[in-house]
């Protein structure tokens, strides 16, 4: 694990980032607080490969954590890189990289930090999971549409921000149901679908497709839909 020179004002939150540190020995659990994570990620590694096609692309996976998503990308052959500012969950996946046989190249470091060094470097960019834990997304978004080569992709989730998402997302999925850990959303951080359009479009990226992720309490099963109300996800090309 590579760590690279930091800004002097990195972008993150020291208390989200020790609060996934904290959840780090638990990543790989299936049924354990990363459940979700582990759930969900098929529909979003389908979804991704279905629009950049992975195999033999060059990929980053900025707010890596545990490597859920990562790991699932290099098995389906893509080059990845995995980085993130959260040194426990970092060796969590560079441990299960091994153990799996699984090779990604993972780093401490910002997407910002990364932009600077290798501006245009990657064909597929994913941010997932990550922009409603930093203090300024837009600098993400930026640094994301910055690690893309012209004519790659560039992909986002997040939590949409409504009453409807502060029901499901906190008091449902945290306090209910119990599908993630108390106090790992704060609603003030959620991002309206129209505030990341703009900062992608602000970044130069092209919004190419936006899908709704649902939750059924009834089915226990995630799914892609039309239905961005909570939580959603965005793909977006750099144009040539």
């Amino acid at each position: 694990m590579t760590t690279l020179d930091q800004p002097a004002a990195p972008n993150a939150d020291p208390a989200e980032l020790q609060k996934f540190g904290a959840l780090a020995h638990r990543w790989w659990d299936p049924q354990g607080d990363m459940r979700p994570l582990h759930e969900i990620n098929p529909l979003r590694l389908d979804w991704i490969d279905r629009l950049a096609s992975l195999a033999g692309k060059r990929v980053i996976d900025v707010g890596c954590g545990g490597g859920i998503l990562a790991e699932a990308m290099a098995q389906r052959g893509a080059r990845v890189t995995g980085i993130d500012l959260s040194p426990k969950p970092l060796r969590v996946a560079q441990l299960h990289a091994l153990e799996s046989g699984v090779t990604v190249d993972y780093r401490e470091a910002s997407a910002e930090s990364m932009a600077a060094e290798s501006p245009g470097a990657f064909d597929v960019v994913t941010c997932m999971e990550m922009l409603e834990h930093v203090p300024d997304p837009a600098s993400t978004v930026a640094a994301c549409s910055q690690l893309a080569r012209p004519g790659g992709w560039v992909f986002f989730s997040t939590i949409n921000r409504n009453p409807k998402s502060f029901l499901f997302a906190i008091v449902g999925a945290e306090y209910v149901l119990r599908l993630l850990p108390k106090g790992t959303h704060e609603y003030a951080k959620f991002i309206r679908p129209s505030e990341l359009a703009a900062m992608a479009r602000a970044a130069g990226l092209d919004l190419v497709e936006v899908l709704g992720l649902t939750y059924n309490p009834l089915t226990r099963r995630f799914a892609l839909g039309r239905d961005t109300d909570v939580n959603y996800l965005v793909a977006c090309r750099k144009p040539q």
